[in-house]
């Protein structure tokens, strides 16, 4: 059963490092009192725990990194819930291929059911691939098949341009407009700041301050309210 909280993004204007979700964090950790961070997004891992370290422990839970661990399939093996942050999706995902963990997670999440919280690249990395991430491919990972715990893709930082008159460059929306041309482009979901999609077994629900945006091939984008179900997503 999955029981997964894929978020936008850690930092909200208005709002603590992770605090604009943490009642969500909260009911996806009901169970949990040590959560595994791996935090390959970022090159220092050590400044990136001691960073989630205090949000954590002020909802109530331990954290540990997996760069402290000899064996990191093991620590997933062993992890009660797993949290990965923000950062470059290349550098992530290239670094999850390098250490074997992309089987480790999924058999994790999907067939034991511990709770997976992403934000940022590690909502990207969640998804089926990381097409649709805003990061530069400073590194190159062996494929952009990614986690595939949701069989679609979600576009984090979601924004729809304010400076069309000053900047003449792609929009988020061209962009994506772009990939769902690709024959093997699925749905999209735009997931603005301070929104995120938790996800329970087969349901999928929007949740957060702010509303999203669909995309999806041969159809109009759709804006997404908070509350709304998007279960139909998951059997993509």
């Amino acid at each position: 059963m999955r029981n997964l909280l894929l978020i936008s993004s850690s930092r909200v204007i208005g709002f603590k490092y992770l605090e604009v979700a943490q009642d969500e964090i909260k009911n996806v950790l009901s169970f949990v009192s040590t959560v595994l961070f791996i935090p390959y997004a970022l090159k220092d891992y050590d400044a990136y725990l001691n960073t989630v370290t205090q949000p954590f422990t002020d909802f109530g839970y331990d954290i540990e990194g997996i760069h402290e661990h000899e064996d990191p399939v093991e620590a997933v093996n062993k992890a009660e819930a797993i949290f990965i942050g923000g950062g470059n999706t290349f550098l992530l995902l290239k670094t999850l291929y390098e250490k074997n963990l992309l089987g480790a997670i999924r058999k994790r999440v999907l067939e034991n059911g511990i709770p997976y919280i992403g934000s940022s690249a590690g909502t990207n990395v969640a998804t089926c691939s990381i097409n649709t991430t805003n990061d530069m491919p400073i590194v190159y990972p062996p494929s952009f098949k990614s986690l595939n715990l949701v069989p679609f893709n979600i576009n984090p930082h979601y924004i729809e341009s304010p400076y069309k008159a000053v900047h003449k460059g792609e929009t988020r929306d061209q962009r994506i407009a772009e990939f769902l041309q690709m024959e093997e482009a699925g749905p999209v979901l735009g997931l603005r700041e301070g929104c995120m999609l938790r996800v329970t077994g087969d349901r999928a629900v929007l949740k957060g301050i702010n509303d999203a945006k669909l995309f999806q091939p041969g159809k109009e984008p759709k804006i997404i309210k908070v509350n709304e179900d998007l279960s139909f997503l998951l059997n993509n």
